[in-house]
């Protein structure tokens, strides 16, 4: 299964696709970043800013296609500190959802540090000591302390370097009375948590997100491209860079080799915040790692859907995949369903002359025959009804509307009555949609009747015949008495679909012969066939192998 994880920051928009393993480890495989600056501004006016919002909308257009092309069969989004704070923040992802149909998920800082907790864990081995994991964001700072397998501490603040830069920065140096302005407000906001952290035991701290990264870059002189994931920073190298980035104007920023432009004017508030926190902590190096947000939310998506990749990896193709999932939210019976569209599937065969239906009718008949008892869910009255509402309205994907509709009218008329031109559900068929209807769903109407029992006692079946009589025997493997009779009853709607008459005759599978008693003659178990028309009684006869 193929997955793709966006995240919608405040400075940065990422995005990467993963192949998800059988044992649910996953592999990225493609990855893309867009630093939009959803969040500039919006933090002094409360407001996402119509040209941010636009290009977002571009660049997740542009992630969205390349997501397509890499065959992904799922994509989760979040938005973070920007969305969340904003006041038209539900706008933008109204909008995305509208222009894109992408439904994006605005997550809680206690949430996106959960998710960042996960994400880094997974990255390093911690081993069972506890560590402290830092993500600075534009938006805001995520601190939290754990083990691999326990969440101990979390807790997010706005202290993102955007929403730092906009109160304490500027395109000149960082001044020093700002920077000390700026170490008061860190202290205020994070000091009575990094106290309560420092008392705890822990053994290293984690370093992740793309600020973080880049001051580590820049701390040991390596382009962040060239910094691995288990990189140790001493925690000196970091207040160095600190003295080296404040003082600089913009200009001579930008040429520092490996640093993003678009991250020029943030680096001295952000190195500002990381040394604080170093320093207050009081542990010697830093790790850095490469491991952030969305890779938590692929992790996430594997704890959260371990029966869907198991059924995404059972069924390559998305359609086929997406009906037995649908199927199985509505916890449909696998056995009966999958014997119907089998048997369903041999009747569009042994008749192909006579309807002239081809591939794509017969996908739909499958499609139909697996989906018409799921109505069932909400109840067995009038389930063929309930089972065409679930199928219409059931998200159904790699279809189109009219495929969907088909389907939901084979399952709607399964059973009772046959299609007709005057019923709702048939409005503005076509004439040869409506006869493709009437015999599909009576072929799923007889598979029906053929396993009655829900036994699987009818094995399979082959039509004979010339022109328009015709004969339906059926292989059994136990008492067919009743699907006989249900036969019976229903195959008169295939017999008018297809203009034929039908006989059925029911062919017994041999038992296996016992070893005859000395001295006895082995003799063949007979092969036992019934014949009806249309149901009824016509001759017995019975024939010796």
């Amino acid at each position: 299964m193929r997955l793709a994880a966006i995240d919608i920051g405040t400075n940065s928009l990422h995005m990467i696709v993963c192949q998800i393993r059988p044992d649910r480890s996953f592999e990225v495989i493609d990855r893309e970043k867009d630093m939009v600056q959803l969040g500039r501004g919006g933090f002094d006016s409360g407001r996402l800013a119509e040209a941010s919002m636009t290009a977002a909308v571009q660049t997740l257009s542009k992630f969205l296609r390349i997501a397509a092309t890499r065959g992904v069969d799922d994509v989760v989004a979040t938005a973070t500190a920007a969305v969340r704070e904003a006041e038209n923040g539900g706008d933008f992802v109204g909008l995305v959802e509208r222009d894109l149909g992408l439904r994006v998920r605005v997550i809680s800082g206690s949430e996106e540090a959960r998710l960042i907790h996960l994400a880094a864990v997974n990255a390093v081995d911690l081993g069972r000591r506890p560590a402290i994991i830092i993500d600075i964001g534009g938006g805001s700072t995520e601190i939290t302390l754990g083990t691999a397998d326990r969440l101990m501490r979390a807790q997010s603040f706005k202290l993102g370097v955007i929403r730092l830069f906009e109160r304490f920065g500027g395109p000149g140096p960082l001044a020093p009375r700002d920077e000390r302005r700026l170490v008061r407000h860190i202290h205020r906001e994070l000091g009575d948590y990094l106290t309560s952290l420092s008392r705890r035991r822990f053994d290293r701290v984690i370093g992740a997100s793309g600020t973080i990264l880049s001051l580590g870059a820049l701390a040991v002189g390596a382009p962040p491209s060239g910094v691995s994931r288990l990189t140790r920073v001493p925690a000196r190298d970091i207040t160095r860079l600190r003295r080296r980035l404040t003082p600089l104007p913009l200009a001579q920023r930008l040429k520092l080799p490996g640093l993003d432009p678009k991250r020029a004017d943030l680096v001295p508030v952000g190195v500002v915040l990381l040394d604080t926190i170093l320093h207050d902590l009081g542990l010697p190096d830093l790790t850095l790692c490469d491991y952030a947000l969305r890779e938590g939310l692929i992790l996430d998506y594997i704890a959260r859907n371990a029966r869907h990749i198991q059924t995404a990896e059972r069924y390559p193709d998305v359609r086929r995949r997406s009906v037995i999932e649908l199927a199985e939210r509505c916890n449909y019976l696998p056995d009966h369903a999958r014997h119907v569209a089998k048997l369903s599937l041999a009747l569009f065969d042994a008749t192909r002359g006579r309807h002239g239906l081809g591939p794509r009718e017969r996908e739909w008949l499958e499609y139909g025959a697996l989906l018409h008892d799921i109505g069932t869910h909400i109840g067995y009255e009038r389930h063929h009804k309930h089972s065409h509402y679930l199928i219409r309205h059931g998200g159904l994907r790699g279809f189109e509307p009219a495929e969907i509709e088909t389907i939901a009218l084979i399952a709607r008329y399964h059973r009772q009555a046959v299609p007709k031109k005057s019923h709702p559900e048939m409005a503005g068929i076509t004439r040869e949609g409506r006869q493709m209807v009437a015999t599909l769903s009576a072929m799923v109407r007889l598979a029906e009747g053929l396993d009655r029992s829900h036994g699987q006692v009818v094995d399979g079946l082959s039509v004979t015949g010339r022109g328009s009589q015709m004969t339906l025997r059926l292989r059994t493997t136990g008492d067919a008495e009743l699907e006989i009779w249900a036969a019976e009853r229903h195959i008169a709607a295939l017999a008018d679909a297809l203009g034929v008459t039908f006989a059925i005759a029911k062919v017994a599978t041999p038992h296996r012969t016992r070893k005859p008693a000395r001295g006895r003659r082995q003799t063949p178990t007979p092969r036992r066939y019934t014949e009806f028309t249309h149901g009824k009684l016509s001759r017995n006869r019975r024939r010796s192998q």
